[in-house]
């Protein structure tokens, strides 16, 4: 190996190691070294590695929910770990699921639908939404044993955020790019970085046997009636949605594992 393929190989390393770094930061309240930086070039090569991102906060979850189970009694240790994981976000994705929900609900026009997602209060429908899918996410998770909970909590966390990447592959990004949160993140994306997004995103199904197939096909028929949806609605995706995305196939995931652990 000549001395200057050795020199890149560490080099291109260091480089993805950024990225996927720059990507837990714009993603999550874990402190980076100041080396990482904030790049909105380099940004826009960080979606392969959200499900990375994903399985990093889903196993945090998985961790406080089994160490709370020790001790707590019932719901509460689910209750605790998703109060844990949208704490580590920010509510990241939790706003955009409520803006998201606030905006098609109360938008009668796609103009209209985007000025209430770009307005940072929280209207009935985006209220509404939030309360549910929070109640529907713990209520599925308490029914599974612990054990099996904390791998299905990591593998809802990774492969949705797969789905989420798949919309922007797919899609287009409609709001104003000037002002737009996803305008870093949301750019063209190569079938081969969607490729890589998808193996890391689909890999913690495994564990879950036979029963992530149920939570995987759930999972990407709401993605498609969604993508469906804001296509219709809007022309594309925004970051509301991405956020939406990720949640709604979160939640999907487990609801089908859950009900094929119920049958089986």
């Amino acid at each position: 190996m000549s001395s200057e393929a050795r020199t890149a190989r560490p080099s291109r390393l260091l480089a993805e190691l950024r990225l996927l770094l720059m990507a837990i930061q714009y993603f999550t309240r874990v402190p980076m070294p100041a080396w990482v930086g904030h790049s909105a070039e380099n940004l826009g090569s960080t979606p392969r590695y959200f499900p990375a991102v994903g399985a990093l906060i889903g196993a945090i979850g998985a961790l406080v929910l089994w160490a709370t189970s020790v001790v707590l009694p019932g719901p509460l240790p689910v209750i605790l770990s998703t109060a844990f994981t949208v704490f580590m976000t920010g509510a990241f994705h939790e706003d955009g699921l409520a803006d998201t929900f606030d905006g098609l609900g109360g938008g009668a026009t796609r103009e209209r639908a985007l000025e209430i997602m770009k307005d940072s209060r929280l209207g009935t429908f985006g209220t509404a939404a939030l309360v549910l899918t929070l109640l529907v996410k713990i209520a599925a998770l308490s029914e599974l044993p612990v054990t099996f909970a904390i791998v299905v909590l990591i593998a809802g966390h990774a492969f949705s955020r797969a789905c989420a990447v798949t919309l922007i592959f797919a899609g287009n990004l409609v709001s104003n790019p000037e002002l737009s949160r996803a305008r870093a993140v949301a750019q063209t994306m190569g079938r081969g970085e969607l490729i890589f997004a998808l193996v890391v995103g689909i890999a913690p199904l495994y564990c879950c046997g036979t029963h992530a197939i149920a939570g995987f096909v759930c999972s990407v028929v709401v993605l498609y009636v969604l993508a469906r949806w804001f296509m219709h609605r809007l022309g594309g995706f925004t970051g509301d949605t991405l956020g939406a995305t990720q949640q709604l196939t979160e939640i999907a995931f487990y609801l089908g594992v859950l009900a094929s652990w119920k049958s089986f």
